[in-house]
C-alpha cells in the first residue's frame, strides 16, 4: 500500500504566549490537539507533517493526500484562508478544534469535512471515506472516548527546540463546573473521563521531557483521583504544572503530594475578586475571601500561582482594574494574566449577550480575550481594554517584578523569572486596538457538540440555533 502524507496545520494565534518572544521561542506550544490527532492516523498508511504558523511558513506546494487544520475561534480565520488556498490546489481539506466544532456549517464553506468533537472514534471512518474520495460533511462519533488506550502524542514531530513549555500530557477530559464563559462542558462533557493512571506514567516517562504540563480543565477535579497520578509520580525526577480550579488547591494533602510529585506551579482561575460575580456566571467554587491564603499556602509548599482573571463582567466598572491588581500584588501571586470576558460562540455567554443585543463584532479575529467585541454593562469597550492595559503594565511593571520576586522559600526562581519576563514583553507587544468595528451577524448559528444539562440554557441553545 502505498503511503500517503497528511500535512496538520496550526493556524498563526499571534498570542502572547504563542508569539516567539525570547531567544526566538514561544512561551506555550499550542500543538497538543495536533499531536494526538497525528497519533490517531495510522504510520503505516501516511506520513505526518506538522506546521506550527507561529514558528514557521506553511509549505503550500506540498503533495499532501489531504490537509487537516485546527482552529480555536480567534484564529479559524486565518484557518479558512489556508483551508481556501488548498482547496483551490485540489488538496481535499479537513478541520476541527473547538470553533468547527461548535460551527460546522460555517467551517463546510471552506473546508471538505469537520471533526466535530473527539477525534479517535472516527479517524478510521474519515480515512477510509478518504480513499474512496467520499470524504465530506461532518464526523461525529455518537459516544464520548472512554479515555482508555489512547495512543501517546507523536511528540516526534514537535520543533521542541522553539516553545518553553512544549509537552502536554492529558490525565482527563471533561470539567463539572458548567461556567457560563466556558466552552470545555459543551465540547467534553459535565463529567471527567479519566486516563488510567499506568497510561499517563507511561506517557510522561517516554514523552521525551523530564519538564511538563498537564493539559486537563482541571486537574484538581476531584479529590481522590489526582493523588493517584501523583503518588505514581514521586520519585521519578519529572517537574510538573498544572491547570487548577481553587477549592481543592486549599486541601494540604492535595498540596503536599503536588509538591513531592514535582509540581513547580499551579494556574488557577481565580476569574474575580467579587463573588457576586463568580455567582453570576456559576463559578461558585471561587471564594475570594480565600484566595489570599491560598496563595499563601501553596508558596509554603515551595509552589508558584499564576493566577488568571477576567474583566468586564457586568458587575464590573472602571474600579475593577486597580483593586484587581492591587490584590494581586498584596497577595503576592507570582504571575497573572488578565482577559476580556470574550463571549465564543456556542457558549452560554453567548446566547444571553445574543439575545440582549449586546454583541458588536462577530469578527473571528477579535475574539482573542483582548478585543472587546461586546458592550460592557459599566464602561465603554475602550475602557475596558485600556483597563486590561493599565493591570498588565502595573503587574509587570520593573518595581512590581523585583518586590514580588520569591527571594525565600522554595519556589521555582527561574521559572518564576521566566514567566514573568514573558508576560511583561508579551503585553508590551500587544497591538490591539480599543475600538473595535461593528460588523454583520454570521448567517449560522453555533451548536454546542453537547447540549447543556440545564433545561433553560438548553431551551435557550435550541431556540437560538433555530431561529425561532
Amino acid at each position: 500500500m502505498r503511503t500517503g502524507i497528511i500535512h496538520l496545520i496550526n493556524p498563526k494565534t499571534d498570542s502572547l504566549t504563542t508569539r516567539p518572544l525570547y531567544l526566538n521561542k514561544a512561551l506555550y506550544s499550542p500543538l497538543a490537539g495536533l499531536l494526538a490527532v497525528a497519533a490517531a492516523i495510522p504510520r503505516d498508511q501516511y506520513d505526518i507533517v506538522l506546521t506550527d504558523e507561529n514558528i514557521e511558513t506553511i509549505d503550500f506546494d506540498l503533495k499532501a493526500d489531504l490537509v487537516g487544520i485546527s482552529a480555536m475561534t480567534s484564529y479559524v480565520n486565518r484557518g479558512y484562508e489556508i483551508a481556501d488556498q488548498f482547496r483551490a490546489k485540489g488538496v481535499p481539506v479537513v478541520m476541527g478544534g473547538v470553533h468547527p466544532s461548535f460551527m460546522p456549517q460555517e467551517a463546510l464553506k471552506h473546508c471538505d469535512a469537520v471533526v466535530i468533537g473527539e477525534v479517535e472514534l472516527v479517524i478510521d471512518r474519515l480515512l477510509d471515506d478518504l480513499r474512496q474520495g467520499a470524504m465530506r460533511g461532518t464526523y461525529k462519533s455518537d459516544k464520548l472516548h472512554s479515555m482508555v488506550g489512547i495512543k501517546m502524542p507523536r511528540y516526534d514531530l514537535l520543533k521542541k527546540h522553539r516553545y518553553v513549555n512544549r509537552t502536554f500530557v492529558q490525565t482527563s477530559r471533561g470539567c463539572h463546573q458548567g461556567c457560563t464563559f466556558c466552552a470545555e462542558p459543551l465540547m467534553n462533557g459535565l463529567k471527567f473521563r479519566y486516563r488510567p493512571v499506568d497510561e499517563v506514567i507511561h506517557e510522561m516517562e517516554n514523552c521525551g521531557a523530564r519538564t511538563i504540563s498537564i493539559n486537563d480543565a482541571d486537574f484538581f477535579g476531584t479529590p481522590e483521583r489526582p493523588k493517584e497520578v501523583m503518588r505514581a509520580l514521586k520519585g521519578r525526577g519529572i517537574q510538573w504544572q498544572a491547570g487548577v480550579t481553587s477549592k481543592l488547591a486549599q486541601d494540604d494533602r492535595m498540596l503536599e503530594l503536588a509538591a513531592e510529585s514535582g509540581c513547580t506551579m499551579l494556574s488557577i482561575g481565580f476569574e474575580s475578586i467579587s463573588r457576586a460575580t463568580l455567582k453570576s456566571v456559576h463559578k461558585h467554587v471561587n471564594r475570594p475571601e480565600t484566595f489570599a491564603e491560598l496563595v499563601e499556602k501553596v508558596h509554603s509548599y515551595g509552589i508558584m500561582v499564576f493566577g488568571l482573571f477576567m474583566f468586564g463582567f457586568d458587575g464590573d466598572d472602571r474600579s475593577v482594574f486597580d483593586e484587581t491588581v492591587k490584590f494581586n500584588i498584596d497577595a503576592n501571586y507570582d504571575a497573572c494574566a488578565y482577559s476580556a470576558l470574550t463571549p465564543y460562540p456556542g457558549t452560554l455567554t453567548w446566547y444571553e449577550m445574543k439575545k440582549a443585543n449586546r454583541i458588536i463584532s462577530f469578527d473571528w479575529t477579535k475574539y482573542d480575550q483582548g478585543h472587546v467585541v461586546y458592550r460592557p454593562a459599566q464602561m465603554s469597550g475602550p475602557e475596558l481594554r485600556a483597563g486590561m492595559e493599565s493591570a498588565f503594565r502595573n503587574f509587570y511593571s520593573a518595581s512590581s517584578i523585583a518586590n514580588r520576586f520569591p527571594w525565600r522559600g522554595n519556589r521555582h526562581r527561574a521559572q518564576w523569572l521566566i514567566y514573568n519576563l514573558f508576560m511583561r514583553r508579551g503585553a508590551q507587544t500587544e497591538n490591539i486596538s480599543s475600538i473595535v468595528a461593528p460588523t454583520a451577524e454570521p448567517d449560522v448559528a453555533p451548536m454546542p457538540p453537547i447540549l447543556p444539562v440545564k433545561q433553560e440554557w438548553r431551551a435557550a441553545v435550541l431556540e437560538a440555533s433555530t431561529g425561532s
